[in-house]
């Protein structure tokens, strides 16, 4: 029994031991997590400082009572009032003027309410903006100018026409909202909306990430996966400064919530008596292609420029078409008015 007993234990596998891992294994696992977490912050600090100092000193301001505007201009020639959208600033305004309209022309452009310096009053909407654009130009001594809108710009210059239609030579709307809508694709894209605004309101949000999850933030934005992959290196050059330049974002989140319960223009832009033209993309998913149709349906003589790929990335996909097609459109209805000033009564 004795043999038996001793075979049947040596049959019983014996429990494996487990190693715990020691103390100085662990202190160099929190020693190696300490590290990454202070060369991220380190860099984090570093291009917020860098975001931070690039919009500093490069604008200029007026005060008229609670209110402030802030703006930058540029260039020289036929002037042109550059609208930004949703998440920019007078420096957005600057890039869509670099991009889009080019050499010859005398560029304005303001942070809108609640964006960078400029202040957000009480009870302000897309068409009080309107006003300010107009305070902004009689300071500037700029009785007439073009108006050329992005994204979430365009309710405000759509009120401006439709406001001050003396003043606007020209209207250009470039991936513009316009119209407001309760279906199930709308709702789709103000989900992306309200998830960027969320994304908007901290600096290290955003910037952690546009920096880690950019692919993922430019679909947030209202560009598929076939535009993003098609990105030439020019073209993505030109969407990574928009994505960058948004940075830093808390200086911008006011904006952004106005821009995402204003009230938009909606019919009554069908009393818009001014030259239009519109740009946007039939797959954008942000600022949804109804918009532009009902824009070119309802203001009298507008004119559709659309395109089956592009997003909400087209002026950068479509550039140099679209650059020269603006150019071209603000020239035209630039002398137009001239001439008509030239051979008005008493002339």
């Amino acid at each position: 029994m004795t043999d038996l007993r001793r075979a049947a234990r040596a049959a019983k596998p014996h429990p494996q031991t487990v190693r715990v891992p020691t103390l100085s294994f662990l202190r160099w696992i929190a020693l190696a997590l300490t590290a990454g977490a202070i060369a991220i912050s380190g860099v984090y600090l570093w291009q917020m400082g860098r975001a931070y100092d690039r919009i500093a000193g490069q604008s200029q301001f007026i005060d008229m009572g609670d209110e402030r505007i802030e703006y930058v201009q540029g260039g020289s020639g036929t002037r042109v009032l550059v609208v930004h959208g949703s998440g920019g600033g007078f420096d957005q305004g600057a890039l869509i003027a670099s991009a889009v309209i080019g050499d010859g022309f005398r560029w304005i452009a303001p942070s809108r309410y609640g964006y960078l310096r400029s202040t957000l009053p009480s009870g302000a909407t897309f068409e009080t903006q309107a006003d300010a654009y107009a305070r902004l130009l009689d300071h500037l001594g700029i009785r007439q100018t073009a108006v050329v809108a992005l994204s979430q710009g365009g309710p405000s210059a759509l009120f401006f026409a439709l406001k001050y239609p003396e003043r606007v030579q020209s209207l250009v709307l470039l991936s513009c909202g316009v119209a407001s809508s309760s279906d199930a694709q709308q709702a789709e894209a103000n989900r992306s909306g309200d998830l960027l605004k969320m994304i908007f309101k901290y600096d290290f949000a955003y910037w952690g990430v546009s920096t880690a999850l950019r692919k993922p933030l430019m679909k947030l934005m209202g560009a598929s996966d076939e535009v993003i992959a098609g990105l030439a290196p020019g073209q993505r050059q030109v969407v990574d400064q928009v994505i960058d330049f948004m940075n830093p974002v808390a200086p911008r989140y006011a904006g952004v919530a106005l821009d995402n319960r204003a009230a938009m223009p909606n019919e009554r832009i069908a009393a818009i008596r001014v030259p239009t033209l519109i740009f946007h993309a039939t797959d954008d998913t942000l600022q949804l292609y109804r918009n532009a149709e009902f824009a070119a349906a309802t203001i009298p003589g507008a004119r559709l420029r659309g395109f089956e790929r592009g997003g909400h990335l087209l002026i950068a996909v479509e550039q140099p078409r679209i650059s020269a097609e603006v150019q071209a459109f603000i020239r035209s209805h630039s002398a137009q008015q001239g001439e008509q000033q030239a051979t008005g009564p008493g002339k």
